[in-house]
């Protein structure tokens, strides 16, 4: 948790109008026929546009979320802000999906501490209503931060949550798996196996190439690390440790995103500088581009997430 289309082109096929055709009829010698004229072929669909939509918390509030758009991945506009507060307490790292209901919902951060997640859902991504609180059974939870949503390619809806079971802010990263479509429908809270034995907090996934790929922060040296697993609940293997990626200490809130050329995006928060920061791979997630801010919302948004989709 936080510390603080291109447009499409329409391409336009003239058909051909044939000038004429021999036809052959029985018992007779062939004579000339007009043809009927060829239809057009049809024109090609233009190819889909994407569409990046960002919620957020701020620097100003920790009690509303913000939502935004953008064409490219880079340059977001404000579609409303505020655009949902909660009935009470905190919406801390908001996360978007659009589930197989056809809505977008969140799920966030409620307070400090205790036990809860919280839910809200929208139709149109700037009016949002609230959806529920879920309360994790697990037994001596002091912190529940930073839950992230991830939908799998069966369709399976997940989140991964950070819990601090010892009150000494040292977190664990925990699964949830979707049981039904409402906001108290989850599984038991199951840890994630190779991210447990340390303290991760933030931890993010997506597949990749056939493999489940998470990006963590190390809460002790405040470095944002990559592991690597066969499946989505571990075990996790490191393949970047330290400053493995060039991007420093003092990072957290990963969030990443495809981009229109099929390469990825990493934007995260580099809370102790008041910027937020994102860096690209065009390599399986191996090697990424220098630091760049986020123009117009670095210094302003907190620990979000994108999500892309083709309109």
């Amino acid at each position: 948790m936080s510390r603080r289309p291109p447009p499409g082109r329409r391409l336009l096929l003239k058909g051909a109008l044939a000038a004429g055709a021999l036809a052959a009829v029985p018992g007779t010698a062939h004579a000339m026929s007009p043809a009927a004229p060829a239809p057009h072929a049809p024109a090609p669909s233009a190819p889909a546009a994407a569409r990046y939509t960002m919620t957020a918390f701020t620097n100003t509030s920790e009690s509303n979320m913000y939502v935004y758009e953008s064409s490219d991945a880079t340059t977001y506009t404000l579609l409303k802000g505020p655009a949902y507060t909660p009935p009470s307490g905190l919406i801390r790292d908001p996360s978007i999906i659009r589930r197989g209901d056809g809505d977008y919902w969140i799920v966030h951060t409620t307070d400090w501490t205790g036990n809860t997640i919280g839910f809200a859902r929208s139709a149109d991504r700037v009016n949002w209503e609230f959806a529920g609180t879920h309360t994790l059974p697990t037994t001596g939870t002091a912190r529940t931060w930073a839950p992230e949503w991830f939908v799998d390619e069966d369709g399976s809806v997940h989140v991964l949550v950070s819990l601090d079971l010892t009150g000494d802010y040292t977190f664990v990263p925990h699964l949830l798996s979707a049981t039904g479509t409402g906001p108290g429908d989850w599984s038991e809270p199951r840890p994630v196996a190779g991210l447990d034995t340390s303290n991760y907090i933030d931890t993010f996934v997506v597949r990749h190439d056939g493999r489940y790929h998470a990006i963590t922060k190390q809460e002790t040296t405040k470095y944002l690390e990559h592991a690597v697993a066969d499946r989505l609940e571990g075990p996790y293997t490191f393949l970047g440790t330290g400053d493995w990626a060039g991007w420093g200490s003092w990072r957290e809130g990963p969030a990443l995103v495809r981009l229109p050329d099929g390469g990825w995006r990493a934007y995260f928060d580099g809370y102790a500088e008041q910027k937020y920061w994102y860096s690209d791979s065009h390599d399986g997630l191996t090697t990424w581009t220098p630091l760049r801010e986020l123009p117009g919302l670095t210094g302003f948004a907190r620990h979000f997430t994108v999500l892309k989709e083709d309109v």
